[in-house]
């Protein structure tokens, strides 16, 4: 089995936390969005919408975030044979829909400093036109791309797009912060699959710098937060990378990455 992904990425944070919570073995690749990766025609043949992440078991392949969670539960419950791992309940799985019904692109863009979306954005726009020249049969894929990246500029213009973004986080963490009160964990007093999608939302937060705003007020909320982050799982796949000064090291990475491709013209 075959995760693409990539650290940065908050969808792939939610996968890497179901294998890691369910040891399930996978081979990693490493596909970064922000140099443009996910780009490359041998990806893009893969998963034409050149979105993270991608899970491949044999021929088979899937690209939606909550098929591949439940796909990999599927994998954990044949192979434990014991009954240590159960099945989701009804619960964790509606809890599962709702948090993936916020989407965190607007809200991350609209906080990251303008300079550096605006010459990120730039470079992209010329790795897709760079990939279009190489594989001339997915142009009109990659005319889409191209068209959703000037949209997405477009819309960060809109301030209601900007607020109705950040009102369903709000409306999500507050639902949460009520859950939280009667139990340990989102779905009852046990870490589940409902988690994994809740905790990379807070990892993005407090990536950002928004940790104070959206959760230390939320005591419960706070607690959870706390809690969730000394689990294994936790520090592999999120605190490896953004924990401390390890966020700084991980990001002004890719940064100087993307800065002498662009000086070079390399895209």
């Amino acid at each position: 089995m075959q995760l693409y992904h990539h650290p940065f990425s908050l969808e792939s944070q939610k996968v890497r936390l179901a294998l890691e919570e369910r040891n399930v073995d996978y081979t990693s690749y490493h596909v970064n969005p922000v140099t443009g990766k996910n780009m490359d025609p041998s990806f893009f043949r893969m998963n034409p919408t050149a979105k993270l992440p991608v899970f491949q078991n044999g021929s088979h392949v899937i690209f939606n975030v909550i098929e591949i969670i439940q796909y990999i539960e599927r994998i954990a419950l044949v192979s434990s044979g014991s009954g240590v791992i159960t099945q989701s309940s009804k619960k964790v799985v509606e809890w599962m829909y709702k948090i993936q019904e916020w989407n965190p692109k607007f809200f991350t863009y609209s906080h990251i400093p303008e300079k550096y979306y605006i010459s990120v954005s730039k470079f992209l726009r010329r790795v897709i036109i760079a990939r279009m020249s190489e594989a001339p049969d997915l142009a009109t894929a990659y005319h889409t791309k191209l068209k959703e990246a000037y949209e997405t500029e477009e819309k960060l213009r809109d301030p209601q797009v900007l607020q109705r973004s950040e009102q369903h986080l709000v409306m999500l963490l507050d639902e949460a912060e009520t859950q939280l009160e009667e139990t340990l964990y989102l779905a009852g007093d046990e870490f589940t699959l409902a988690d994994v999608m809740l905790v990379p939302i807070l990892a993005r937060l407090a990536v950002l710098g928004l940790e104070e705003t959206y959760i230390t007020g939320r005591p419960k909320l706070a607690e959870y937060w706390t809690l969730v982050q000394q689990r294994p799982s936790y520090k592999k796949v999120i605190g490896k990378y953004f924990h401390g000064w390890k966020r700084r090291k991980t990001l002004l990475k890719t940064w100087c990455i993307v800065c002498m491709r662009c000086m070079l013209k390399r895209y």
